[in-house]
């Protein structure tokens, strides 16, 4: 099946209400989680009753099953990878985002989503993006969020941040080069496949300039006046 086709069956959140969802994307070391904290105080500061979450996790389902992933100790089978994964999403879409989305000047920031899914399960595991998106095509995981913030770093760049903070590395980061490698290609490959939704940051910037990409893009994307 074509991909193309199978992109045609998911849909974004109705922004009429002036809600959006907002999904961030890279591989370790990018940042997330900083900039997702300067995005969540940016928009509040503008009006915006804001929600963040993570992926898996979210829920007391999802984060069970988040600890389950990521202190394995021993390598999950793709395909049950993938669908840990996409049980934790839907529980989380149907619990926690859809509900929040539906009100009036809200914004749901989500660390990680289905582009992660493509590029972790779809490259590196080597499913294929048309099989990941295959089990994507159904409600409640055929949503896709209004903008994905991709925050695009190098392989040394990763490496000498993961280095710098010093923690112990879990189930993913414990993984080759190789495969972060994959993960990168992965990752730009999307932005071809997505070009409207996804939003490339340079993210080997001080933490600053990559603040401000952000707050530029949401203030275009959103409607925010500067």
């Amino acid at each position: 099946m074509e991909l193309t086709h199978l992109i045609s069956k998911y849909q974004s959140p109705d922004t009429t209400q002036n809600s959006f969802f907002i999904s961030f994307e890279g591989i370790e070391g990018s940042g997330k989680s900083t900039q997702i904290t300067n995005a969540e105080t940016f928009l509040k500061a503008n009006g915006f009753e804001v929600h963040r979450f993570r992926e898996p996790g979210g829920t007391v389902f999802g984060e069970k099953l988040r600890e389950a992933i990521l202190h394995s100790e021993s390598p999950l089978d793709p395909m049950s990878e993938c669908h840990l994964f996409l049980s934790s999403r839907a529980q989380l879409l149907k619990e926690k985002v859809l509900p929040l989305l539906s009100k009036k000047n809200t914004v749901v920031l989500l660390d990680r989503y289905i582009d992660s899914t493509l590029v972790y399960q779809g490259i590196a595991r080597k499913l294929g993006f048309e099989k990941v998106l295959t089990l994507h095509q159904f409600a409640p995981l055929n949503i896709l969020p209004n903008l994905t913030l991709y925050l695009q770093i190098d392989l040394k760049t990763s490496m000498e941040r993961q280095l710098k903070r010093g923690q112990e590395k879990d189930y993913f980061e414990s993984e080759t080069s190789q495969f972060y490698e994959s993960l990168i290609q992965g990752h730009d490959d999307l932005v071809h496949l997505f070009p409207q939704r996804i939003a490339l940051i340079d993210a080997k910037k001080d933490i600053d300039s990559v603040t401000e990409q952000i707050q530029n893009i949401l203030k275009s994307r959103l409607g925010m006046s500067s």
